[in-house]
C-alpha cells in the first residue's frame, strides 16, 4: 500500500492525537501519584486532629489536636461530645486540673519519636482524674492512632484507637 501525501495527514492527526492523549494520561498519573505521597507524608506523623471513642459505646468522645514541639507531642481536647449526665469539667482531676474545663485540657503530653513508635509519655483521663504512662503508634497509613495508656508496663493498661480527621 502506498501512501501519498494528501492521505497522511489525517494518519499523521491521528496519531498525534493519541499521543497527547497518553500524554494527558501520564501527566494527569504523574500528579495523582505527587500528591498522594504528599498526602503520605502528613500521614506520617502523629500531628494533627483526632477524634477518640468511647470504648464500650462506640460514640465520638472528643476532639484532640496533637501537635510537636521540640521534638516532643501533646494532644489538647478541642471539642467534647457529653452524654446528658457528663461534666464538662475534670471533676476528679487533682491539683490545678480540678474542675478545669475539659476543652482547653492538655490530656496528651511528653511523647518522642522511638522508631515507629511515640513513648515515654503520659496521657490524662478525664473521667476519672488520673494519669497513665503512654505511648502512641500509627496505623491503617497514618489514618489511625493506636493511643496505650497504662501503669508501669505496656501490658497493664488499654488501648484506643483514634481516627485523623485532618
Amino acid at each position: 500500500m502506498k501512501i501519498t501525501l494528501l492521505n497522511a495527514a489525517p494518519l499523521l492527526e491521528i496519531i498525534g492525537m493519541r499521543a497527547l492523549k497518553q500524554s494527558a494520561v501520564v501527566a494527569l498519573t504523574m500528579a495523582a501519584a505527587l500528591m498522594s505521597s504528599t498526602a503520605w507524608a502528613d500521614n506520617a506523623s502523629p500531628v494533627g486532629v483526632w477524634r477518640n471513642v468511647d470504648d464500650t459505646t462506640g460514640k465520638p468522645r472528643a476532639i484532640i489536636r496533637i501537635t510537636e514541639s521540640n521534638g516532643t507531642l501533646q494532644g489538647k481536647v478541642e471539642k467534647v461530645f457529653l452524654a446528658p449526665n457528663e461534666s464538662p469539667t475534670c471533676k476528679e482531676c487533682e491539683g490545678a486540673l480540678k474542675d478545669a474545663p475539659v476543652v482547653g485540657l492538655v490530656i496528651l503530653r511528653g511523647l518522642k519519636k522511638d522508631g515507629a513508635e511515640y513513648t515515654g509519655g503520659e496521657i490524662l483521663d478525664p473521667d476519672n482524674g488520673k494519669v497513665y504512662s503512654s505511648k502512641i503508634h500509627l496505623t491503617n497509613g497514618g489514618k489511625k492512632l493506636n493511643v496505650r495508656g497504662y501503669i508501669g508496663v505496656s501490658l497493664l493498661g488499654r488501648s484506643q484507637i483514634w481516627e485523623r480527621q485532618d
